[in-house]
């Protein structure tokens, strides 16, 4: 009797880890199901719903009209121009401070930075405050008396906001073409303009084209910019808010928005192909005399590329200025008596800054998370699905936010769902999932398999290797994917602009709509608190990065078996 009780005590103790494994395996499968519901819900099942909302008529209607042809080309010429000035202006940006040797350098290379990092709707404002028919350039400076709006003025706004993605892509790009080629054919005679349409710019092509690929993405989607600067200039992106809110056409509005998601889903698959093939290619150019230095630039190219930097600097810092100068004076460019009346009706947009600083905090954490796993199913599991996974992770990034706000909102009246907070979030959510999961995916390569390998042989399954292994080595990735979609969060207009409601304002929708009324001070002066806050958040979250980065810059595989070991033990 006593043996029996002694073996039945031996086969409950050999089944509890059993269970314990079983439990997280379970977990593990409830994790993965989740993801792909998510996935399903928020981004497959609205883009079903705006294909199955229009009908033959509407279809035939918006190709057969002469309105919406002349919206579809203004669309177009809007994207070339504005993508072929921003790429001109990045890659010159670019080169003057890569490779021209110009003094300053590095305060200007940060100048693009910060201006990427704005929210959206500084660019369309400041536009108007300083190019207006009352702008403190035009008016003030110039004494014109002309209007802006329209395409020209469009195009000068669009390439002020894009040209620093093109700056980015272009400055690593150079970064990496080796100076030895550039000083090979100048041993060889050839000069200085040769060299750069012979070397320079063929070995800089692949960062010109992810570039233009993106930014033209970028210019299809822009809503902001062509509301308050556009006029009459109809295109596309903002056609499919005002056709639905003025008109109450959903047909026509989904129509729109699938001719629009058309040409973006092809630049999309055109932008990530180059991206393959330039990291394939770039790898294969870095040798050990690419860290020479490169011949000092002649005197000349020092002051025009000086001068080319200097310009765009001080245009992006007017905007800045316009933004905080307009939000003290009284009635900008008639009155321009200092008050502090703009500064002090903040306070009647606070529900506007709470709910704008909660949504996007939220929305940051849940994408953020929801990337990561998606990351990890992909990259470090064998489920099935994992495809599928992949391209709704990133196929946001290719859908036109203002298209993806009218599909959130016909699947929210398809499935009798009336939460507006729960439809802001979500839209934040999925709108820049994708840059999430690119910076988390990017983080993941870089830490090796063999981490996992030997977390495995100690006893841990796929859930501690996450927890234990990849989170802690993936920190600085992850904490740069949540301050980045917070600050984007906290400016976003299209694809929120449908979901909105009386009682979830939210302060990027107040700045426009208090533009558009003309109330210039009270739009600046809440667009300067928002921003402040933004860069706010910016500074810390830097400080953040930099020092999880330094906290774990000394993990290795040997800590982390330790630790491993010793949870174990515990």
């Amino acid at each position: 009797m006593v043996k029996i009780n002694k073996i039945e005590k031996k086969a409950e103790g050999t089944c509890k880890p059993c269970s314990f494994r079983t439990k997280k395996n379970i977990f593990l499968y409830a994790l993965y199901a989740s993801v792909l519901f998510i996935l399903t819900v928020c981004i497959i099942f609205p883009l079903l719903c705006v294909a199955a909302t229009p009908k033959a008529g509407d279809f035939a209607s918006v190709l057969s009209s002469g309105v919406w042809k002349r919206a579809m080309l203004n669309t177009i010429l809007e994207c070339v121009s504005s993508t072929s000035l921003s790429v001109l202006v990045g890659y010159i940006f670019a080169y003057a401070v890569v490779k021209a040797d110009i003094p300053l350098k590095k305060f200007f290379a940060l100048i693009p930075i910060l201006h990427l990092m704005t929210p959206p709707f500084v660019g369309g404002l400041s536009f108007i405050l300083l190019f207006g028919r009352q702008g403190f350039i035009t008016h003030s400076i110039l004494n014109l008396d002309i209007s802006l709006y329209g395409f020209r003025g469009l195009l000068i706004a669009q390439v002020l906001c894009f040209f620093p993605i093109a700056y980015l892509i272009c400055s690593q790009t150079l970064r990496r073409i080796p100076p030895s080629l550039e000083q090979a054919a100048r041993a060889m005679g050839a000069s200085k303009p040769r060299i750069a349409l012979t070397v320079t710019i063929p070995l800089a092509m692949p960062g010109i084209l992810s570039s233009a690929l993106f930014i033209a993405v970028s210019v299809l989607s822009d809503f902001g910019n062509p509301m308050i600067v556009a006029g009459r200039f109809r295109v596309l992106a903002v056609e499919v808010y005002t056709q639905l809110t003025g008109w109450v056409s959903a047909g026509t509005s989904c129509v729109l928005g699938i001719v629009l998601l058309v040409p973006s889903m092809i630049l999309f698959l055109a932008q990530n192909h180059v991206t393959k093939s330039q990291n394939a290619r770039t790898a294969t150019i870095g040798s050990k005399e690419s860290s020479l230095p490169g011949k000092k630039s002649s005197r000349p190219t020092k002051i025009l590329m000086l001068t080319f930097c200097s310009f765009f600097t001080l245009l992006i810092l007017a905007q800045f200025a316009s933004i905080v100068i307009g939000s003290v004076q009284k009635l900008w460019g008639i009155d321009t008596s200092l008050t502090l009346e703009h500064i002090k009706s903040i306070k009647k947009f606070a529900l506007e800054l709470k709910n704008s600083l909660t949504f996007a905090l939220i929305a940051s954490f849940l994408g953020t998370f929801i990337a990561t796993l998606s990351v990890f199913f992909v990259t470090r599991t064998r489920f099935r699905f994992k495809k599928y996974i992949d391209i709704c992770a990133q196929l946001p990034a290719a859908i036109p936010g203002s298209l993806f706000g009218l599909s959130l909102s016909l699947a929210a009246s398809h499935l009798k769902f009336r939460s507006s907070p729960v439809l802001v979030v979500i839209a934040m959510t999925v709108s820049f999932l994708p840059f999430s999961y690119r910076i988390v995916s990017s983080v993941f390569a870089q830490i090796k398999t063999t981490l996992d390998d030997g977390a495995f042989s100690l006893g841990a399954n796929k859930i501690q290797v996450l927890a234990s292994v990849l989170l802690p080595l993936s920190q600085g990735g992850i904490a740069s994917s949540l301050i980045y979609d917070f600050v984007r969060g906290v400016g976003t207009i299209s694809s929120v602009i449908f979901l909105v409601s009386f009682n979830t304002p939210l302060s990027s929708i107040r700045i426009l709509n208090l533009a558009e009324q003309g109330e210039w001070g009270k739009s600046a002066a809440l667009a300067t608190v928002l921003t402040a806050l933004t860069f706010s958040v910016l500074i810390l979250g830097r400080f953040l990065v930099n020092f999880l980065d330094s906290k774990h810059k000394g993990s290795s595989f040997k800590s982390l078996a330790d630790s491993w070991i010793h949870k174990k033990q515990a």
